[in-house]
């Protein structure tokens, strides 16, 4: 008879090797689908404004997570694995307890992410995707800002300093190496829009997090909630302001428009969530940053618009300010949600 004698240590190295692998996988195919969200975007049906855009995406995401959350659940389920039955029904109950006294709570997160889906679109629209999806990374500096005064989180030096640098990034791409002269202002207006919806991003997500530590929600779960109640409140709303001609439903274009928007946004979401269930979120937000790249050379190709030099320097600072400070956002044992 033979016995094998495995090395605990061994085995721990082969899954995390094993993770990295998925992790990097899950992690470039979800720079691919992030990169083409403003490409998509961008190419709405005329007949189709940002106010419809938004509600249609979020319901669409809402039907992707829904059978997500159920397989979730699923595996959560204590009888269908050998687990811990009482701190798994621990688990599960405080999420369809919490939700009761949260009410309110992802209500206000709902209404959130139903402003930014809408300005989502409306931003894209003046800046052009280069130009937004450069300065939707910006979610770093909210992060640690808003980290800080909510959730007393520590901020470095460092992290100060190249929050500063990013942002000289994001300078030297929108102005083209400050050329204020020949500026357009249509591009600054789409900058500031998506700057805001930036920061109300991470407000909704800052907010999220206490539920996530009280075992309340997880991840998937939050986002299908927050997107059922983004949806229902824009499309509500739209059926109550607006008179739509219930035709822009069925045309066969508006339909693609829709159920691509929502996969593509739906799948980048898929793939960030599985990349931190390999990776930490430091690695994580590394490999997610250079999602302004793919968007460059979506739209060079599809929307024919200019990736410049000045493009290209403002794109290489800003992903080495997120590499430093994600790298001491780790150092702090600290996370970060995009």
């Amino acid at each position: 008879m033979r016995i094998k004698l495995y090395n605990p240590k061994t085995l721990f190295i082969i899954t995390l090797d094993r993770n990295i692998k998925k992790g990097l996988i899950t992690g470039f195919i979800g720079v691919i689908f992030v990169g083409l969200q403003p490409i998509v975007a961008l190419l709405r049906p005329n007949a189709i404004d940002a106010y419809l855009s938004g509600a249609m995406t979020c319901l669409v995401e809402t039907m992707i997570f829904f059978p997500i959350m159920l397989f979730e659940f699923k595996v959560m389920n204590p009888s269908t694995r050998k687990i811990n039955i009482r701190e798994n029904q621990k688990k599960i109950s405080y999420f369809l307890n919490g939700w009761k006294k949260n009410i309110w709570l992802l209500m206000f997160i709902g209404l959130i992410f139903a402003l930014n889906q809408v300005l989502f679109f409306v931003g894209y629209t003046f800046s052009g995707a280069i130009n937004g999806s450069l300065t939707q990374k910006t979610t770093v500096f909210f992060g640690l800002i808003l980290g800080y005064l909510i959730l007393k989180e520590r901020i470095t030096k460092l992290q100060v300093i190249f929050s500063i640098v990013l942002f000289l990034g994001l300078a030297i791409s929108i102005t083209q190496f400050f050329t204020l002269v020949n500026i357009n202002m249509t591009i600054l207006i789409g900058v500031g829009i998506l700057l805001f919806i930036t920061f109300l991003w991470m407000i909704g997500h800052s907010l999220t997090k206490p539920i996530f530590s009280r075992n309340e929600a997880t991840p998937i779960q939050m986002v299908f909630i927050r997107n059922f109640i983004s949806g229902m409140i824009l499309i509500s709303t739209y059926f109550i302001f607006f008179t739509p001609d219930l035709n822009i439903f069925i045309e066969p274009s508006n339909l693609l428009f829709f159920l691509t928007m929502g996969a593509v946004y739906g799948a980048g979401l898929i793939c960030w969530y599985l990349t931190l269930s390999y990776l930490d979120v430091s690695k994580a937000t590394i490999l997610f940053a250079p999602t302004p790249i793919s968007s460059a050379i979506f739209a060079s190709f599809i929307l024919e618009e200019n990736f410049t030099v000045a493009h290209l320097l403002g794109t290489i600072i800003i992903i080495l300010s997120i590499i430093i400070i994600m790298n001491q956002k780790d150092n702090n044992n600290k996370t970060i949600d995009i």
